[in-house]
């Protein structure tokens, strides 16, 4: 059973989506108007883990994701660089796209932009206008907080103390006089020179920021939504003003279930411009590969604040090597199994690997608790090493050994990390320099870097059989330059990386 933590009734509630084994899933995207930042990504990256565990657990899930392609940001961008708003949009989008690839996050099964679903927004807005919720002034459409009870309750707020607090910020307690309470918003924007518009009812204009996601949710979802999910710092106005506009229009729940993802800080500090630790995900993925970073994001609980900075890169690094490692080693040995009798405890082995993938599933099905689920996978890591350590597997057990391997990919997998060594037939992620160096110590003519680190066993071996000591530690040493140590194991030697 799935439980998930409603930042509506702000508790944990059994997940049961409206169709049965179908989740409908909306998450708000970028507003494209600068690459994304590091907090963004991860967002993205929580969100994109939540829809590949519930697949992997055999729901389908219909994902959808909007672009802000027009926006008063966007619009402030284009005239500083004497360019269209259509065309920084366009340049965002694609690089947005871009960045989500390099992380690998999945594609949504559907990405609206807000610039070609104009046609629904006004319906929208048209019939939040009939039912007595939203009015027009000049050419503009304002929807009517007070019209609404239950306007807050998503976020907890009390609408008087909002109100009263709204005055307190504005100097001198002066408010836009067009609107008929502070707290009214926009669901459409009259046109103003030299802004892009759409022809509506009320006149030339644009959408409000908030009414985008609650046509297109509704559009390509229905209604309710099984899950709603964004940034902690979305849940007052924009998710707010979402609920209270699409409930108004149609009398009915819009979302079951609402997530939201705690916020990034830079060093233990809040990230931002003035400080000067804004972070682009682009410029930290020039350093760091996507699944070191995507390790780093779920050692930590979605919900929870994340602690960004390069010590916990490093460590994230030195954890996945770890399991990587493992994996090496493991594979390793299943492919050199002989006829010799294993010395392996096999029904150890197969218990724990079983433990691991229940203890994965109920870490998971708590809220996506990742950091249990890495858990799971860190702690049978552990008891593979040890398990394997100084032994000997035969080829009847080779596949038993194996399938305890392929099993934390896979549970990896269900997290959107990928490992870059392990599976049968895959590469051993040397690193390419073991190409010179066994063309220099053993005649290697290939370009291969797994081939290579054989042909180093193999001449190292040659080496000591003929007692030339100077050949086999001039190997030793060049492969210890390059982070790689040798083994001499039962079953012969191997090749793992240092650490």
């Amino acid at each position: 059973m799935i439980k998930l933590y409603n930042s509506q009734t702000r508790r944990k509630e059994e997940f049961k989506p409206v169709e049965e084994g179908h989740v409908r899933m909306y998450v708000c995207g970028p507003t494209v108007y600068n690459y994304i930042h590091i907090g963004n990504a991860r967002t993205f990256i929580s969100f994109d883990t939540i829809r590949r565990y519930l697949m992997w657990r055999g729901l389908k899930v219909t994902f959808v994701q909007n672009v802000t392609d027009v926006d008063d940001k966007i619009i402030k961008k284009a005239n500083e660089e004497g360019r269209s708003a259509a065309e920084v949009a366009k340049e965002y989008t694609e690089a947005f796209i871009a960045d989500m690839h390099a992380t690998g996050v999945m594609d949504p099964d559907v990405r609206p932009k807000a610039t070609e679903e104009i046609p629904a927004m006004i319906e929208l807005v048209q019939a939040i206008i009939d039912q007595g919720h939203a009015y027009v002034e000049e050419g503009d459409v304002y929807f009517d907080v007070r019209s609404f009870p239950s306007y807050g309750k998503l976020s907890g707020r009390n609408i008087d103390e909002m109100e009263s607090g709204h005055r307190d910020l504005v100097a001198g307690g002066a408010v836009d006089d067009r609107k008929r309470d502070p707290l009214d918003f926009a669901l459409w924007k009259a046109a103003k020179p030299g802004e892009p518009s759409w022809d509506s009812p009320w006149g030339p204009g644009r959408p409000g920021w908030h009414i985008e996601c609650s046509a297109m949710s509704k559009k390509y979802l229905g209604l309710p939504l099984d899950v709603h999910g964004g940034g902690s710092d979305l849940i007052f106005p924009h998710h707010e003003n979402e609920t209270a506009q699409s409930e108004a229009a149609y009398g009915t729940t819009f979302c079951n279930a609402w997530m939201h993802g705690g916020m990034l800080q830079i060093n233990s500090e809040k990230m931002s411009k003035s400080l000067g630790n804004f972070m682009l995900l682009r410029e930290v993925l020039k350093y760091t590969k996507p699944q070191v970073l995507r390790m780093l994001m779920l050692q930590a609980h979605y919900r929870s604040p994340l602690d960004f900075s390069q010590e916990r890169l490093d460590e994230a690094a030195t954890s996945l090597e770890r399991i990587e490692n493992s994996l090496r080693n493991l594979m390793w040995i299943c492919d050199s199994a002989g006829e010799q009798e294993s010395t392996v405890n096999m029904e150890a082995l197969d218990a724990g690997a079983q433990k691991m993938r229940a203890d994965f599933v109920e870490a998971m099905d708590d809220d996506f608790n990742t950091a249990g689920a890495l858990g799971a996978i860190f702690t049978f890591v552990g008891e593979v090493n040890a398990t394997l350590a100084d032994t000997c597997v035969c080829k009847r057990d080779a596949a038993r050994v194996r399938a305890a391997g392929e099993l934390i990919i896979e549970l990896l997998g269900a997290l959107g990390i990928a490992v870059e060594c392990g599976q049968e037939g895959a590469g051993c992620g040397y690193p390419a320099e073991t190409v010179a160096l066994a063309a220099e110590q053993a005649g290697y003519t290939g370009s291969d870097p797994e081939e290579a680190v054989q042909a180093l066993l193999d001449a190292r071996a040659a080496a000591r059989k003929a007692r030339d000591w100077g050949t086999a530690d001039a190997i030793r040493d060049g492969l210890k330059a390059l982070g790689l140590v040798i083994e001499d194991t039962p079953q012969g030697a191997r090749v793992t990386v240092a650490g």
